[in-house]
């Protein structure tokens, strides 16, 4: 293999693989931030269910 090839893969792949790498980064962290709020979510709504359970049984 010539050198030049060597040299042009060299710098050719990770130019290729930051944005690759970059694109991959944000769609995970933008589904964890969602799997995170809805969880948050079905926590609030469990709590709430919990007192309306506990104000019907009380009255």
């Amino acid at each position: 293999m010539e050198w030049w090839l060597v040299l042009a893969l060299v710098l050719g792949i990770p130019l290729v693989l930051l944005p690759v790498a970059l694109v991959w980064y944000l769609n995970i962290s933008g589904i964890y931030q969602v799997i995170r709020a809805t969880r948050a979510r079905q926590k609030k709504r469990d709590e709430a269910l919990k007192e309306a359970a506990r104000a019907v049984q009380s009255s």
